[in-house]
């Protein structure tokens, strides 16, 4: 077994991505809009005991973003190809312990809790998937990856391009959980809710002491003829605060015996759970879950953030849809990252920035196993695994044969490739 570094601190080792976490607030908020940001701002939620109508959401999408850049290669690993275990001496996964093992691929020995969900055919893997060319910068690169569309002026997210396609205009349409900050995906012109848990959004004010809900009648006559995105964006938090309140009625206890791993990500999964069951019309939510910046000590199997967080990730995963119970047959989850790491390990235990990745898709719709097209690894400290399959790609099959989009809408000026993901 090979003993862990002398320094196992925790510390990603990349100054770019430690600054995103200082900035990414007041980047993500501008980068959002108005509209947008006004939502997120009020911040705080009554209820009501009745709602204004929403649409019940045959179709939920889940992005689950895996910020940082995660190791695709260690959560499917590719033990067909020799070169990975010559690259990796000490960090790669054995094959005796894979999961699911083909000929060529197998899973993260810390993924079992997600084993169900595979051998009903309900998870698959597409590797070698990623941006059309190298970006090694996490914030060009999240940038890049969540608008999806290179070459336009418009700067919108291509999850506001979707539930903007059609003439319903709810803010509870798409969701943001687990934190305030809405991700560029959802920065456009149609108004979203982004909310770091449910109990927060409420109108401030609007307390014990707020006799007969003067607070709320105040607030909706003040911005009831404000022009421009100021008054658009007041009147869509106003509608998101009444309309959520099907959600906070919701038990807050997982159902049907499920049990989130304690951590910000389960506590977003969970509160994903009940805004699905409270079904006020989303169609989309999106969480974030990071940091995989592993430069430093991801490790072999006995140690490392990577195996830390692989069993967080599956535990979490596998809590989700046991809770959803039926309600599992309508939701579908998709975890990406920016871009993956190298193939050859540092002297550090870890894997520095990379180009080609693995996707993840597990719930309704999906057609299990492992996907996509291999291209063969190079030993070298500078060789990346190689992008066979656009990300967008995989997203057009998944909005396409999910949510009856059109990929054009969504991915304007791309042409997909059938990658066969998706049932």
């Amino acid at each position: 077994m090979t003993a862990p570094p002398p320094d196992t601190a925790t510390d990603c080792g990349c100054p770019e991505f430690s600054r995103l976490s200082r900035r990414g607030l007041l980047r993500a908020s501008l980068a959002a809009g108005l509209a947008t940001s006004t939502t997120a701002a009020f911040g705080t939620a009554f209820v009501e005991t009745s709602y204004a109508a929403t649409r019940s959401a045959p179709a939920v999408l889940v992005v689950l973003s895996m910020r940082g850049a995660v190791d695709g290669m260690s959560l499917v690993v590719p033990h067909g190809d020799p070169v990975y275990y010559a690259a990796r001496p000490d960090i790669a996964v054995p094959a005796a312990q894979l999961l699911a093992k083909d000929g060529f691929f197998g899973l993260h020995p810390h993924l079992a809790p997600l084993l169900p969900l595979w051998d009903a055919g309900r998870m698959a893997a597409v590797h070698a998937t990623g941006l059309p060319a190298p970006n090694r910068s996490h914030f060009s690169a999240m940038e890049e990856i969540e608008d999806a569309a290179p070459g336009s002026s418009t700067r919108t997210g291509w999850l506001n391009r979707l539930i903007g396609r059609d003439s319903y205009a709810s803010p509870l349409q798409a969701v943001q959980i687990g934190s305030a900050t809405p991700p560029t995906a959802l920065s456009g012109p149609a108004a979203t809710v982004a909310l770091e848990r449910i109990s927060e959004l409420r109108l401030s004010g609007v307390d014990e002491w707020d006799v007969g809900g003067r607070r709320t009648r105040s607030m909706t006559t003040t911005w009831s003829g404000v022009g421009g995105p100021l008054g658009a964006g007041a009147r869509a938090a106003m509608t998101a605060i009444n309309d959520f309140g099907p959600v906070k009625q919701t038990p807050t206890t997982p159902a049907n015996g499920a049990s989130y791993p304690r951590g910000d990500f389960g506590d977003a999964m969970a509160a994903a759970a009940r805004t699905i069951r409270g079904d006020v019309g989303a169609e989309v939510i999106t969480v974030d879950f990071g940091s995989w910046d592993h430069h430093v000590n991801l490790g072999p199997l006995a140690w490392g953030s990577m195996q830390e967080m692989t069993t967080e990730l599956a535990g979490v995963l596998a809590a989700f849809f046991t809770d959803l119970g039926s309600l599992a047959s309508k939701v579908t989850v998709v975890a990406l990252s920016e871009f993956g790491r190298r193939t050859k390990q540092n002297a550090s235990y870890g894997l520095d920035h990379g180009w080609g990745n693995a996707m993840l898709l597990l719930g309704a719709g999906v057609n299990g196993g492992y996907h996509g097209t291999w291209p063969g690894l190079v030993n070298d400290v500078n060789g990346d695994l190689t992008v066979t399959t656009d990300y967008r790609s995989v997203l057009a099959e998944v909005v396409t044969k999910r949510l009856d989009a059109s990929s054009a809408t969504v991915f304007p000026g791309f042409t997909p490739e059938a990658v066969g993901v998706m049932a």
